[in-house]
């Protein structure tokens, strides 16, 4: 679990093809992969991702064709940035919201734009995913914690504070950039608790949006 906090901005130092899956070096200058163990969780522009081999500032984690092609992660290149998480642990403060590492889909930003000091985002998200999304719930892009601002239909938009755009990797975003995406967990639970007792949660999620 992680909490959509990001604590480093690393990079991609080698990307390996091997046998139809690809290994990844993902290196951070800062230290903050030192101390990492074999085996860890490390969460990746929101993928969460294994250690499978360790070096003094990074480490590898293999990527398999499913991890490839249901996220950002086949298109990503040498040299990249990347949103950095270790995961949670039991003393860390949750200052984002519940994070499970397991992207949903991929959006897209249609347009961003200044506002005072912030930036406003506009994304759009696959069909299936939109009736998660709800006004002032919980969204997670790129592995960062935000809040809804508005919903309609495929569309959502977020306000990203300058904190953000200097400290994750939404700054070098522009209109059309593929991101990862995973919803607030509560939204699939709740699904799941409607089903079992009949309701349909597509009535449940129109009503929250205009709440």
């Amino acid at each position: 679990m992680f909490t959509g906090i990001i604590e480093s901005i690393g990079r991609i130092a080698r990307i390996e093809s091997i046998g139809g899956d690809r290994r990844m070096r993902f290196e951070s200058t800062d230290g903050y992969l030192r101390g990492i163990g074999l085996g860890d969780s490390i969460a990746c522009n929101g993928i969460c991702l294994t250690a499978v081999k360790l070096y003094e500032q990074g480490f590898d984690a293999d990527l398999s064709g499913e991890t490839l092609g249901a996220t950002t992660s086949g298109q990503w290149v040498e040299g990249q940035g990347i949103n950095l998480e270790k995961a949670l642990t039991a003393h860390k403060p949750l200052g984002g919201h519940m994070v499970s590492g397991h992207v949903d889909g991929v959006g897209r930003l249609i347009e961003r734009h200044e506002d005072a000091r912030s930036w406003r985002m506009l994304f759009e998200v696959p069909a299936e995913l939109a009736r998660y999304i709800a006004r002032k719930g919980s969204i997670t892009i790129n592995g960062v914690s935000l809040t809804v601002n508005e919903v309609e239909g495929r569309r959502f938009g977020v306000n990203i504070i300058p904190q953000t755009m200097t400290h994750t990797t939404l700054g070098e975003l522009a209109a059309g950039d593929a991101v990862n995406l995973e919803v607030d967990l509560i939204a699939r639970y709740l699904e799941r608790l409607l089903a079992a007792r009949g309701e349909d949660y597509s009535t449940a999620a129109t009503n929250a949006r205009q709440d």
